[in-house]
C-alpha cells in the first residue's frame, strides 16, 4: 500500500526555497533541510529527490515567484515611469525590512555557484532574459502610449533596470539608506523623460 504524504509539498518547496536562500547551497546540510522543513530523510529524497534536486526546484520556484510578481505588479500600473518607481521603491522596502538581510536569491547564488556550475549558470541567464523580457515589454507599452520621447534604446533601459533591481538586493544587505538608493532609481528613471 502507498504511503500517504502528511505535508503539503509546495509549502515544503517554499520552506526549502528560505533555508537556501538565507545559508546559500553549499552550507545547508540535508540535516539541515531535514531540521528546517519537519520531515524525515526519505520523504526529502522519495519527493524531491536529493539535495541538489531539492535546490534546483526551490531555485525554479523562487524565480517563478519573483517573476510573476513583478509581471502582475506592473500590469496593475499604466503609467511606466511611476510603476517603475513604485516597484523599486517596494523592492527597497522589502530588502531593507528582511532581517536575514538574504538579498536577492538568484544573486546569492551566482556568487556562490558561478562560475562552475553549467546548469545553474543556464537557468540564471534564463532568468535574466525572461527579467529583462518583462521590463522591455513594459517599457514598450509605455513607448506606443507616448509617454515619454521617442529614439530610446529600449531594450538596453531594460537591461539597465534588471541590473538595477539586482543590485540593489546586493547593496541592500549591506545598507538600509533607503533614500540614498531611491535617488539612484530616479537618477535612473531620468532616462525616461
Amino acid at each position: 500500500m502507498p504511503r500517504v504524504k502528511l505535508f503539503d509539498e509546495q509549502e515544503v518547496l517554499e520552506k526549502a526555497m528560505n533555508l537556501f536562500w538565507k545559508q546559500g547551497y553549499s552550507a545547508t546540510s540535508i540535516q539541515d533541510l531535514v531540521n528546517h522543513l519537519g520531515i524525515n530523510r526519505a520523504s526529502i529524497y522519495d519527493t524531491f529527490g536529493d539535495k541538489e534536486e531539492l535546490f534546483l526546484q526551490a531555485f525554479q520556484n523562487y524565480r517563478r515567484i519573483n517573476k510573476d510578481g513583478i509581471s502582475r505588479f506592473l500590469e496593475r500600473e499604466s503609467d511606466v515611469k511611476s510603476g517603475l518607481q513604485k516597484l523599486f521603491k517596494a523592492a527597497i522596502e522589502e530588502a531593507i525590512s528582511d532581517q536575514d538581510r538574504k538579498g536577492c536569491f538568484v544573486v546569492n547564488t551566482t556568487t556562490e555557484l558561478i562560475p562552475g556550475d553549467g546548469q545553474i549558470a543556464k537557468m540564471i541567464e534564463e532568468n535574466q532574459k525572461a527579467f529583462e523580457s518583462v521590463f522591455l515589454d513594459y517599457l514598450e507599452e509605455g513607448d506606443k502610449a507616448g509617454q515619454f520621447s521617442s529614439g530610446k534604446d529600449l531594450r538596453a533601459i531594460a537591461t539597465l533596470l534588471f541590473t538595477l533591481y539586482n543590485g540593489i538586493k546586493v547593496v541592500s544587505k549591506v545598507s538600509n539608506d533607503q533614500e540614498a538608493l531611491m535617488k539612484s532609481v530616479d537618477q535612473v528613471l531620468t532616462l525616461l523623460d
